[in-house]
């Protein structure tokens, strides 16, 4: 029996029975990657001789009585994250020889629960493209058109599952980087709310792991079914045992329904900053219609949606001040004078991040009280809905662009191009005021490629997207394999 593309809940019920060891998933697992990744390129740093190893020990405990929440089930790592003994290189030259000597967090909480990890995949330049790409690793292809992007900037994750490497993954996301990979791929991901998942070690390399609250970023998991995003979110959440760990211990709500039924959810296809592809418009109104069709109450608009452009632009200036704060001096002056030469009437997108790039304390001020007061209007809106489904990005995968100067790529939406950086409009819906966000699978393109949505659900009420998208997967056809 084949057991690589078996849910990780339906691989602990057979390790439970004895149907099947660790050992013989973990290589399983290693010789699928050894016969199909050469093309995909989604494993970059291999650790097969401890996941074996590990295997073993996780057989040895069961046999003992032991049992964990991923006892023995093998998973991936996004490269980003601090493994003891690996490399973390986040794809930067400079530190391809930087190897930690701690864990991140998240690594500890994974082995704590019993999961084997086989191997880092793949990510981009400093973690900041849409895709996977790097100098050190190479590319990582989308697994069902090689010729287009996973996604990023946990792209080698996204393909990863998609070709049955693993059971599940764990990745991060700032700019839809858990989400879109997901949509690209056909699988499923979480963002989880803002501070729900500790990131202590998911740094970028040689930097200290120091417990910080970071701003817009969180880690989440990464899946080929709703169910086992909840069962692994269940090991990732929780704070710093550092800091907030020390007083605090979590307790997550509960699905605010368990019926599909039950739920209110407002529906959006449409976005005033940039058109949504015909593909996946599509994909939206396939989950409108099962919505519908199990009986959920549907909106496709509310006076309580927070304003849409405003809410892009706030994400924009919140995103580009902070990646850019530790840019050279020199570099800054630089900035500040292209800033200057703007019209006063420019607000495209791309002038609202040239801006952002030359920010003062005063104008990051500014913009987060807005951004408070936007999390305020979420609030209102999640006493009349429970859920807000909507695009990842306005298209399915697309060609590789290498283009070295990312300012100079363009996105093609049915026909017409658009600023390349200007898709992530919908990813920042949920990012900018730290919501929760499922990204499922909601069909494919004509073209055959898959199509993605999200559920964006209330601040730390996570298990409510989580549940919808669960009871989804039955009705728009869940994860399918690449042929």
């Amino acid at each position: 029996m084949e057991w690589n593309f078996r849910s990780a809940e339906e691989l602990a019920v057979a390790l439970r029975a004895g149907e099947v060891t660790s050992v013989e998933l973990t290589d399983e697992a290693i010789a699928r990657i050894e016969r199909d990744d050469e093309v995909i390129n989604a494993i970059c740093v291999p650790d097969f001789d401890r996941a074996r190893a590990a295997a073993h020990r996780a057989d040895q405990a069961r046999a003992r009585g032991e049992d964990r929440p991923l006892l023995g089930i093998p998973v991936t790592v996004k490269e980003s994250y601090n493994m003891a003994g690996l490399p973390t290189t986040w794809g930067m030259p400079p530190h391809r020889n930087y190897v930690p000597a701690e864990d991140a967090v998240q690594v500890s909480r994974l082995k704590a629960a019993g999961a084997v990890v086989l191997a880092k995949t793949n990510v981009p330049l400093g973690l900041q493209d849409i895709q996977s790409f790097n100098e050190i690793y190479g590319t990582t292809n989308n697994p069902w058109d090689h010729g287009r992007t996973s996604g990023g900037s946990s792209g080698g994750s996204a393909a990863a599952l998609a070709c049955g490497f693993g059971a599940l993954s764990i990745g991060s996301d700032l700019a839809g980087s858990l989400r879109t990979p997901a949509h690209f791929c056909g699988i499923y991901a979480h963002k989880p709310t803002l501070g729900l998942a500790a990131t202590r070690g998911m740094v970028p390399p040689s930097e200290p792991a120091l417990p910080v609250d970071l701003d817009l970023a969180v880690v989440g998991p990464m899946a080929r079914t709703a169910r086992d995003l909840t069962l692994l979110l269940d090991v990732m959440a929780g704070p710093d045992p550092l800091t907030l760990g020390i007083a605090h211990e979590l307790t997550l709500p509960p699905a605010r329904h368990e019926r599909l039924g039950d739920f209110r959810v407002l529906v959006l296809d449409e976005h005033p900053l940039i058109p949504t592809g015909s593909a996946v418009r599509a994909g939206v109104n396939r989950v409108a219609a099962a919505l519908v069709d199990g009986g959920a109450r549907v909106e496709r608009h509310s006076p309580l949606l927070p304003d849409l452009t405003e809410a892009a632009r706030l994400y924009m200036q919140l995103l580009i001040s902070g990646s850019v704060a530790r840019f050279p001096i020199e570099s800054h002056e630089q900035l500040r004078t292209r800033a200057a030469g703007l019209s006063a009437g420019d607000q495209s997108l791309d002038a609202v991040r040239l801006r952002a790039m030359v920010f003062s304390h005063r104008d990051w001020i500014e913009a987060n009280t807005r951004r408070e007061l936007h999390r305020h209007g979420w609030r209102q809106l999640f006493a009349e809905f429970d859920a807000v489904v909507c695009p990842i990005t306005p298209t399915p995968a697309f060609p590789h662009d290498h283009n070295p100067n990312p300012l100079e790529r363009r996105i093609d939406i049915d026909g017409v191009e658009y600023p390349y950086f200007d898709q992530l409009v919908w990813a920042g819906l949920a990012t900018m005021p730290g919501l929760p966000a499922t990204a499922i699978p909601a069909g494919r393109s004509p073209e055959g490629l898959p199509v993605g949505v999200q559920i964006i659900g209330p601040m730390f009420e996570d298990r409510t997207p989580l549940r919808l998208a669960e009871l989804l997967e039955h009705t728009t056809g869940g994860f399918q394999a690449p042929k």
